[in-house]
């Protein structure tokens, strides 16, 4: 049984992560890179570029990064049909980056064999993003490659938070109503109380979001330890919300931040996108959070921390049980990866 302490757990109750925070690099860079948010806008600005020197462009003259998920979904379903044709060129020529960038992390020892990906993060909750994800399916699969893309079920930014549920031993949630989560990204800081559900699924499948707060720390200058004082101002709301509507909460606080997450919270590589120095060794996010949060309903505080992408894929996991090997990629300003085994009990 893991241990709930333990951060970055390679073994987790219902799977074990082969890896997570996959970095492959060619001659051009990161692979990943090739298939993120920032990589689609670059898609769509060259495609705009010869329009736009013949006076064509049929997006006018905003800027492509301005231009909103909601727009260009509505533009793909009922704008004129140049506008149409120049989003679908870009969809396709993303998915042939997507199906590159899938096709190098499947080459890797701790991918070979998987058999589906579920596709997260903000840029898969669009029209636009869920077609790029079936297009990339249909190219795997014309090419002989037998893996499934499903879209997350969840919404992107709840995804994140529900999975923090799936962290710990079931035996720390049963006899509470749900559990304080953290989602911590580049541009936001999320928390929120997951309502476990755990008498209407043992498998937490009906989990979700209860209540959040969202704080968008990329809008302000902002220092590490403030961002955390911010960060601790937010859960301590929401144990006070909880507790008036009467919801027990665990005593645990689940996290998912960017980057390596070493067994004892500190964060290695990857948080460079955070406010401040969040990678020195002498700062750890989960005895921050203790520190400031030492009890949760009269009992003792337990704080675990993994990977962001790691959260966000657990999410999925009460919906694929059919697998034995699976992965999680989240589409967003990066791309977020990881792989699970599940884990089978014995019968």
């Amino acid at each position: 049984m893991p241990v709930i302490t333990q951060h970055g757990a390679k073994v987790l109750p219902s799977v074990e992560v082969d890896s997570y925070n996959l970095e492959i690099r060619d001659e051009e860079g990161f692979v990943g890179d090739r298939a993120s948010r920032s990589a689609f806008t670059a898609i769509m600005d060259e495609w705009r570029e010869p329009l736009r020197k013949l006076g064509a462009d049929p997006l006018g003259e905003d800027a492509t990064e301005d231009i909103s998920k909601k727009k260009l979904d509505a533009l793909l379903a009922e704008g004129d049909p140049e506008a149409g044709g120049l989003i679908h060129s870009a969809i396709e020529a993303f998915s042939k980056e997507l199906d590159h960038v899938i096709r190098r992390f499947l080459k890797s020892a701790s991918w070979r064999a998987t058999e589906a990906i579920v596709v997260g993060g903000g840029f898969s909750d669009s029209r636009v993003g869920a077609l790029a994800v079936g297009r990339t399916e249909i190219l795997l699969k014309a090419s002989g490659k037998d893996i499934e893309l499903e879209l997350i079920r969840h919404h992107p930014d709840e995804a994140g938070l529900v999975g923090a549920a799936h962290l710990m031993p079931a035996w720390t949630l049963e006899g509470f109503d749900g559990i304080l989560a953290v989602d911590i990204g580049g541009t936001n800081i999320r928390a929120g109380v997951v309502e476990t559900n755990l008498k209407k699924s043992k498998t937490l499948e009906k989990a979700k979001v209860w209540k959040s707060e969202l704080w968008r720390h990329g809008d302000e200058k902002t220092k590490r330890d403030e961002a955390v004082d911010r960060l601790v101002d937010m859960l301590q709301d929401l144990i006070k919300v909880a507790a008036k509507d009467k919801l027990k909460l665990a005593p645990v606080i689940g996290v998912g931040c960017p980057g390596l997450i070493r067994d004892d919270g500190a964060i290695e590589t990857g948080a460079q996108n955070l406010p401040g120095n969040w990678e020195t060794k002498s700062f750890n996010l989960a005895e921050s959070l203790r520190a400031a949060i030492p009890e949760i309903g009269k009992h003792d505080t337990a704080v675990v921390m993994h990977n962001d992408a790691v959260v966000q894929g657990l999410s999925a996991l009460p919906f694929m049980s059919d697998y034995d090997r699976w992965a999680v990629l989240t589409i967003g300003t990066g791309l977020g990866n990881a792989r699970f085994t599940t884990r089978r009990k014995r019968k």
